[in-house]
């Protein structure tokens, strides 16, 4: 019996000298739907590539559903569904022949009814050839493809690329349902709102290390501040130091502005010397809050 639906320890992609992913660890629990967010090129798909198999790692160790990534593929390829972030299947094959074939890749038998199902909520022709379709019905021929076989757990690469809004709303619905009905999902984006509609634990990475690992909720609790200074007349501040400051400093000439993480007190003894026009302190959004990890 396993403990987690995924179990990542210390997982490392070395290309040459290059770095793709280092000590990379976390967890997922059953019935989460968990984020991985970071920018393009951060490690994202090259953690994803391991998983499935597509890639050996360097080094740490992966299980799906207790199974090794790498000693169990067979068997972790028949419970798990991955949308991809390219939106490829052959030409050469209607819809319907390649999510055929895809099934039996899985090793599952044909479920027609549960495919029909997918099909009609996406709006999707079954009869047409996949060399004549939009890059949007082939993004919905994979996310068919992914979920026709009812995984217990499902990877998404950045899935909405391509859907129209009416279509991603839809998808973000069934992901919901599917969810409740027990199955996991590992969700890697770089578009922060779509984690937040569907996450409640996110991992971040940058430069192929996780910098944060925690709930979505605590992140917005987060004692980090968001400050603006306006200066006053003959005071440019610019030999302002501020114990506490996170990340750069923005001056824009008449205003600093900057996250802070110390105590409150000591900033405005600090500021009480200066000659300053107005203060504001708030509260950073969340998405200030991920691009302050990001940077």
């Amino acid at each position: 019996m396993y403990s987690h639906v995924l179990d990542i320890t210390r997982l490392s992609k070395l290309y040459g000298k290059t770095i793709g992913i280092g000590d990379v660890s976390f967890t997922i629990d059953e019935g989460e739907i968990f984020g991985f967010i970071g920018p393009n090129g951060a490690g994202k798909s090259t953690t994803i590539r391991i998983l499935l198999n597509l890639i050996f790692p360097s080094g740490g160790s992966a299980r799906i559903l207790g199974m090794d990534v790498i000693k169990d593929s067979k068997r972790i390829k028949q419970v798990t569904g991955y949308i991809p972030s390219d939106a490829y299947a052959y030409p050469y094959m209607t819809v319907s022949e390649f999510l055929s074939y895809c099934m039996r890749f899985y090793g599952h038998k044909n479920d027609n009814g549960r495919r029909n199902e997918l099909a009609e909520m996406f709006d999707l022709d079954m009869k047409k050839k996949v060399s004549d379709l939009s890059f949007g019905n082939r993004r919905k021929v994979s996310i068919i493809q992914a979920l026709q076989h009812n995984p217990e757990f499902l990877i998404m690469d950045e899935p909405t690329t391509g859907l129209d809004p009416l279509i991603q709303s839809r998808f973000f619905d069934l992901i919901r349902t599917e969810n409740k009905n027990g199955m996991t999902v590992f969700f890697s984006s770089h578009i922060l709102s779509e984690i937040q509609l569907l996450c409640k634990r996110v991992a971040i990475i940058r430069d192929g290390k996780i910098v944060n690992l925690e709930d979505i909720e605590s992140l917005r609790r987060k004692q980090l501040k968001k400050i603006r200074i306006w200066k006053g007349e003959n005071d440019n501040m610019e030999d302002l130091i501020i114990a506490g400051t996170e990340g750069d400093v923005s001056n824009t000439g008449d205003m600093l502005s900057f996250m802070y993480s110390g105590d409150m007190n000591d900033l405005l003894r600090l500021l009480a010397k200066r000659k300053i026009a107005n203060l504001t302190v708030e509260e950073p959004s969340l998405e200030e809050i991920f691009m302050h990890y990001y940077n």
